[in-house]
């Protein structure tokens, strides 16, 4: 179905929402607008929704936001509770083996880990019917006028809104075509990955195994009992492989150059790169703008303000930013909305980003001494005593670890009107 074959009869006096995205931003922020009284219609490229994905946070004030959309109690059945993490030598011996809160930050009983697919499945399933959701369709053209933005849409189909959001990530065609193209607010941090799934024929549960030397690092994600792990190999890189980017035979070749003389279990993991249907490849890089909107156009999530997998909070970010957005637009006309939610929310934001630092990343040190460092930073961290909520794992020839940066997430965002 495209976007000319959807009825186009609005009440008027309901102002007209497109969201191009429907991963987390697009739904949560749709969800809010729909409560909020807005007519929203949202487009997703892919032919169905992204059910697969690595584990991700949702924290402090986030948790809040899924409390308010009454989907909480489904995250906490999902709740992925991993238990142990593990940081392996060059040598595959064990560095270190200690509770993934130690690392992350995570408070026992409060924080919620889960697998991106079943936050997106929930996400999707709060919606209300008449929210319009068309998948297998994106944005081509905008143009905007006083009186909206006229969209063209890669299917052929044309239709006019009062508003455009784009909750179409860190690539964002929304951003490209309003604001201009992404090398301007892209900001490369100095590190590549590419993620894939491999057979769990390491016998992993519940955990996380990280294998380093200096500026790589191999990760086998254990989301709980099954037979598929999320493999993860991470190397930093001083310039972006921009040609690698849209390549796939780039992006393998690339990866293998790299690993190539590495030992543990990466060379099985390389073999598994070449055969992978699912290799996603990306730099890891924040997108940092002067503003989020343009006229009848704003930005949210990853779109506007990526902070990147090393804080640990690119989802956080995402859900609070659309509670904000939506309940800005609900006070305001859409040029006070957009710099109501811009003012805000843009500390809590910067405040994320920060987190990276300048140093080098709990996941990749990128010399022998930061490397040392690092270890024996988790070895002390282990021989702490426990908070309350945690338990000591006992030791297993398999152990894991969840690697994040290497300072806590700014979580909780002050508002009186939570």
């Amino acid at each position: 179905m495209t976007l000319t074959d959807l009825p186009t009869h609005r009440r008027a006096a309901e102002r007209t929402v497109l969201v191009s995205g429907a991963s987390i931003a697009g739904p949560a922020l749709a969800f809010w607008l729909n409560h909020y009284g807005f007519n929203v219609t949202m487009v997703e490229k892919s032919p169905t929704p992204r059910r697969g994905g690595y584990p991700i946070d949702v924290r402090g004030t986030a948790l809040e936001v899924v409390r308010k959309m009454g989907i909480l109690p489904r995250l906490q059945d999902a709740h992925i509770d991993l238990r142990r993490l593990t940081f392996l030598a060059g040598d595959g011996s064990e560095v270190v083996s200690l509770h993934p809160h130690t690392v992350t930050g995570g408070v026992t009983g409060r924080d919620l880990e889960i697998r991106r697919g079943d936050l997106t499945a929930a996400l999707h399933a709060a919606l209300p019917a008449d929210v319009e959701l068309v998948f297998d369709e994106s944005i081509d053209t905008l143009e905007q006028s006083d009186h909206g933005v006229e969209v063209t849409f890669r299917g052929g189909g044309r239709r006019t809104f009062d508003l455009v959001v784009g909750a179409d990530g860190l690539h964002s065609r929304t951003r490209e075509l309003v604001l201009g193209p992404e090398e301007q607010y892209h900001r490369y941090l100095g590190y590549c990955f590419a993620g894939f799934t491999v057979p769990n024929t390491f016998g992993l549960s519940h955990e996380t195994v990280l294998w380093n030397t200096p500026g790589r690092a191999a990760a086998l994600y254990a989301a709980g009992d099954g037979d598929e792990l999320h493999a993860l190999l991470s190397f930093a890189r001083a310039e972006a492989p921009n040609g690698a980017f849209q390549d796939p035979q780039a992006q393998r070749d690339l990866v293998n150059e790299v690993f190539a003389d590495a030992g543990w279990e990466v060379p099985g993991l390389l073999a598994a790169v070449h055969e992978a249907e699912d290799l996603f490849f990306d730099g890891v890089s924040q997108i940092r703008m002067p503003r989020w909107s343009s006229g009848r156009v704003a930005l949210v999530g990853d779109a506007a303000y990526a902070p990147s997998f090393l804080t640990g909070q690119g989802t956080s970010l995402a859900l609070v930013g659309a509670y904000m957005l939506a309940g800005s637009l609900a006070r305001h006309d859409h040029t006070g909305g957009f710099a109501a939610y811009e003012h805000d929310t843009r500390g809590f934001v910067t405040a994320n980003q920060d987190l990276i630092g300048n140093g080098d990343p709990t996941l990749l040190p990128t010399t022998a001494e930061a490397l040392q460092q690092r270890n024996d930073r988790l070895r002390n961290l282990s021989a702490l005593p426990l908070r309350r909520g945690e338990q000591r794992i006992p030791r297993s020839p398999c152990p894991s670890s969840r690697p994040l940066g290497d300072s806590s997430p700014v979580h909780h965002f002050e508002r009186s009107d939570w």
